[in-house]
């Protein structure tokens, strides 16, 4: 039976030795063969009706065809957006998608990388948030050098930090978009929500926030800047810590993740704070979801699923001096969450 016929099989049937029978149908890395035994050896497989081990022929050419995506947290819809991006593109490449998570530790983000060195993958694509300080990316960045070393292709997404192609994300200019916006709609007395872990993406955001409203005139104090995990948790808990002082001077709240403000939102409902009526909310990132709860969440809108095609793109760009580094803007949506103070 066709299950049961082996290479050896096949290289007796060809008349060659298991090498070249190797060679001939999986492909080496720094051999190759002749087109008439080349052709002889498939024909023979042919007859035989032997099927290759696709791993047998990665091995024999030095990489898979895997590409690997690393995310801080699969279950975060902005993650999984990315991923649904990622994963298109990799099957219109023709690769298969390895998805793993790290679950925002830093050194498993190495971890991850070393395993997909040891497995040949054709590629790494990192999706995770970069540290604002440079020198706590310097493990994951010497885990890509080596990767690269051996003949693998990086991109990120986030930023420059990593020294490799990369989608950036202009996170502060979208939050400072979002603060005209709504001070454009009256809203002048405001807390944010910001992340905490030193993440540069959400610090961004809150520095972006932040300096646009105190370039209108309207500075938030800072007890009113709250830190938590860039999570659903982490706002709710955030938003709680805010709503126990009350909300007689506070017109609008801004999360810098959209997840965190869904969190917010579910506290202020627990503490009988009606949104918008009592208190504004906005997000970032543009959820899709978050666009049909009531009210819907005013929000940046980031491209997410193109972002996962675009880092799919650079990743499996050939080897450069220089990253290629493709700005991506995002979009002020405003939605019932923020309908302005006239309206409230």
């Amino acid at each position: 039976m066709a299950g049961q016929v082996t290479l050896s099989d096949v290289a007796r049937e060809a008349g060659v030795s298991l090498a070249t029978a190797s060679r001939a149908l999986n492909g080496s890395a720094n051999r190759t063969v002749g087109e008439d035994l080349r052709k002889r050896v498939q024909a023979a497989a042919a007859r035989l009706r032997y099927s290759p081990d696709g791993i047998a022929q990665a091995m024999a050419r030095g990489r898979t065809t895997s590409l690997g995506l690393v995310v801080p947290d699969i279950a975060d819809p902005y993650y999984a957006a990315i991923t649904a991006g990622v994963a298109e593109a990799a099957d219109l490449a023709g690769l298969s998608l390895t998805l793993a998570s790290t679950g925002g530790d830093a050194a498993r983000e190495v971890e991850i990388v070393r395993l997909l060195e040891r497995q040949r993958a054709r590629a790494v694509v990192l999706a995770g948030g970069r540290a604002e300080d440079a020198g706590a990316d310097q493990p994951v960045r010497a885990a890509l050098e080596s990767f690269r070393g051996i003949g693998g292709a990086v991109s990120a997404v986030g930023g420059d930090a990593l020294g490799v192609h990369g989608v950036v994300l202009a996170n502060r200019d979208g939050a400072a978009d979002l603060a005209r916006a709504l001070h454009e709609r009256g809203y002048r007395r405001f807390a944010v929500l910001a992340g905490s872990g030193g993440d540069a993406g959400t610090a961004d955001r809150r520095d972006g926030f932040l300096e646009a409203l105190a370039g209108l005139g309207a500075p938030v104090p800072a007890s009113r800047v709250l830190t938590a995990p860039a999570t659903r948790d982490g706002g709710h808990e955030a938003m709680s810590r805010l709503l126990s002082d009350g909300v007689d001077d506070l017109d609008a709240v801004f999360a810098v993740t959209d997840v965190m403000a869904a969190g917010a939102s579910a506290a202020a409902r627990a503490a009988g704070v009606r949104v918008p009526d009592d208190v504004a909310l906005a997000g970032f990132d543009g959820i899709e979801v978050l666009q049909d709860v009531l009210p819907g969440l005013t929000t940046v809108r980031l491209p997410l699923g193109r972002i996962g095609q675009e880092v799919t793109r650079l990743a499996l760009l050939p080897a450069a001096a220089e990253p290629e580094l493709v700005p991506v803007a995002g979009e002020v949506v405003l939605r019932g969450s923020t309908p302005g103070l006239a309206a409230r």
